[in-house]
Parts: structure tokens; sequence; C-alpha cells
């Protein structure tokens, strides 16, 4: 239970010098605390926008699904289009202006509820906020354009948030617990450096993000370049043939052990068996078993024989393999990237009125169109290979980039770190 800021805790012992106690923790002594009810006007919201799609295109609107996983705190408006409706059906509800913070109301898990994102950049735009949000208007301009975005990002006010939150399988926040939720407040010059320096990063991460979106284009087309033939290599010059995977590969059926035999102490060997088990195209390790079925090897390819048929990965250890997947050898990478650049054929042939599958049978009947030089398929596979790495190395650097901010976040959120020193220009 929150208590009233009349409560507010006064003992400072030992609290650093420069910072007070406070019901949202020890912060500098020159930011204040304050509810969100302090702060903001709760506006109306468009009833079911999506339930009134119109082709009379006058006003766009916001899905609160889309704060859940299109945009992290800021929403730049000269970045995004977003779908519209009819102005006639949304009269009730309020225009978005520059600074207002939409926050989802409900989520399917606590690490989406709160959610919120400050809409910058609107422009002559005209936006409305759709059904499960509310929109918060900073009503006497108490934080910087920039900031507000990042509120729900506070250790305490997740806390608190999250403290109020009911439901069962999806969990909400009425509008009268989050007026009641404080908040820490510093003074605009560091806000604004606050703001500043987290938007400095978030412009990071999407320059990362779109670094990596285009190297999987390029991927992409070099995929289809190389592995069709239309493309070849210096030195090479000999017709593709086409082969039966059955013929070229060794290829192993899983078999699942009984689940008596199943334990989280690493007895016995990893199980593989199925999608659950593969993580960004590699088999990851969740159980293991002691009854070894069938068996697949380092560096073999993992198969999934069962929905969604195709899914290829591989493994970096021997594990058991249970009927989900199927696990086929291959002297090198060539056959590896053609499965990844065939995955989608493969619900073509997959059946069952319960699960689609395949069976060994189409397995090893899939026609592969490969080089007969073997030096040229290992030449081919190290190009996709190295692109693969250097994706993967973006995308390490980008997750490390994002930890990063979260730490940030809650040190310059909470006054622990400081960017300005306090009562100095």
């Amino acid at each position: 239970m929150i208590m009233s800021k009349d409560k507010l805790a006064i003992d400072n012992s030992q609290v650093p010098e420069g910072y007070k106690k406070t019901e949202v923790g020890v912060i500098p002594e020159d930011w204040e605390v304050k509810t969100y009810e302090d702060i903001f006007t709760f506006l109306t919201t468009a009833s079911n926008p999506r339930a009134d799609l119109s082709l009379d295109k006058e006003v766009e609107y916001i899905h609160y699904g889309d704060i859940h996983t299109k945009w992290d705190c800021i929403l730049d408006l000269r970045l995004e289009s977003l779908p519209s409706i009819s102005k006639q059906k949304v009269k009730r509800a309020t225009i978005l202006e520059e600074g207002d913070v939409i926050m989802a109301d409900a989520s399917e898990d606590y690490e989406g509820i709160g959610k919120s994102v400050e809409v910058i950049n609107i422009s002559e735009r005209h936006i409305v906020a759709g059904l499960h949000t509310f929109l918060l208007r900073d009503k006497n301009q108490v934080f910087t354009d920039g900031y507000r975005g990042y509120l729900h990002r506070i250790e305490s006010v997740k806390q608190s948030i999250d403290r109020m939150a009911t439901g069962l399988k999806v969990y909400g926040i009425s509008k009268k617990n989050l007026k009641n939720i404080l908040l820490p407040v510093p003074g605009k010059k560091e806000q604004r450096a606050i703001a500043q320096t987290l938007s400095d990063v978030d412009g990071l991460i999407a320059a990362l993000d779109r670094a990596i979106a285009k190297k999987r284009n390029i991927k992409t087309a070099t995929m289809q370049e190389l592995l069709t033939g239309k493309k070849r290599l210096p030195g090479f010059g000999e017709e593709w043939q086409v082969k039966r995977l059955g013929d070229i590969a060794n290829i192993t059926m899983g078999q699942s052990p009984s689940s008596q035999y199943y334990n989280s102490e690493e007895i016995g060997l990893p199980l593989i068996q199925g999608n659950a088990d593969i993580k960004n195209r590699r088999a990851v390790i969740r159980k293991s078993t002691s009854e070894v079925t069938k068996k697949c090897y380092d560096g073999d390819i993992i198969l999934s024989v069962r929905a969604p048929v195709g899914e290829v990965a591989k493994t970096n250890f021997d594990a058991c393999i249970g009927r989900g997947v199927s696990a086929i050898f291959y002297p090198n990478d060539f056959l590896y990237h053609y499965l990844i650049f065939r995955e989608g054929r493969w619900s073509k042939l997959s059946k069952g009125s319960t699960f689609d599958s395949i069976n060994s049978t189409e397995i090893k009947d899939l026609e592969i169109k490969l080089p007969v030089d073997l030096i040229e398929q290992r030449v081919i596979a190290t190009i996709l290979s190295d692109m693969d790495a250097e994706i993967a190395a973006l995308e390490k650097r980008c997750a490390k980039t994002q930890a990063m901010k979260q730490g940030m976040m809650q040190e310059l959120l909470t006054g622990k770190t400081r960017l300005i020193v306090p009562n100095h220009p």
C-alpha cells in the first residue's frame, strides 16, 4: 500500500550528504516527490478504434499493443506511420499534444503493466490513444519534453504499479491506483540533461538496429545469389546437381525418452525435444535425460519436424533428440545455410490435424541443388557464416547497449548518479 506524502519518512540517518529519505527511496535533497495526480491530467481515449476502422482516414490512433512491442519510452512520430480512422468515430477522444504520455493499462505479464511512451514531434498530425490506454498530460509542465516517457522505468514506480496490478490471465492497473503512485521529480535542468543522455543512448541503439537490419537484408540477397547458383564465385565453373537430402547427408529421426527420466540436474545428456529447445538458431539446454534414445552430436544440424516444421538450428553439444526434431550430419555448413534458405518450403509437405509434421521419407526425398565441388560449397558456407558472425557481433553490441541503458536509467532517474552539480550554473 502506498503511504500518503504527509507520512514521508524524515529519518535521514545513514543517508549520504546531499540526499534525503523518502517513500520513493533515497533521492537528492533538491528533488521533490509528487503523485501522478499532482502532475498529470487524465484525458479521454478512444473507446475501440480497431472496431471502427473506416476508409474515411482523418485521425490516426495509437494501439496499446504497439506500446508493448514497437516503442521504448519515446515515440518519435517523425519515424512512425499509424493506422487511421474516421474523425466521427472518435469525436469524444482527446487529440494528442506534444509531450503527452500514453500508458498501456493492461498486459499479459507484469513486465508490460504501465509501459509508457511519450509522444514527440507530433507536428500537425491528429492522433488519439486507443483502448486499454491512459492518456496523461503534464498540466503544469512539471517535466521537460523527452523526460516523461522514462517515468515508468523508475524502480520504485514500477514496483508500485506491479503491487497495484490486478487480474489473472491479463493484468491491469486502475486509474485510481495510478493517480496515487509517487514520482521523484528533479529540477528542470537535470531533467534535460538526463533526457538528452538517454536519448543519445536510444539513438545508438536505433543505429545498431538499422545496421543489423541492413546486414540481414544483404545476407538474404547473398543467399539468393549464392545458394541458387545465379552468381558463381571466381574460380568455380562446374555445373550444380540436384540431389536427394537422404543421399548426401546422414539423417537421424528423434525418439522421445520416457518423461520419468527427465531431470534438471544434468544427469545423462541434454534433451532437444522440439522448438522450445531452439533459440536464435542454436540448440539450448532446458532439461536433461538419463535415458538416451536417439542421439545427435556437436555440430549437427537440428531440423524441426513438428510445428513449425522446418525450423533450422545447430547444436554445439552432444544431446538426446526427441520426436519433435531430427539431426542431420553434413561435412560442411553449406547444407545448414541451404536449409535455412529453403525453410519456408516445408509447409507444403507438412501434414497432421493437430500438429503439422513431416516424416523421415519426406525429409530424405527433399531435393537439394548444390555444387559438386566441395571446395565451392565450403567457400559459399564461409561467406554466409562470416555474415552471420557480423550480425551476431552487432546484436551482442546492441544487447550490451540496451543493458547499459537499463543501468543508466536506474542511476539517473533516481539521482544516484547526477549529471549536473547542484546549485551550480
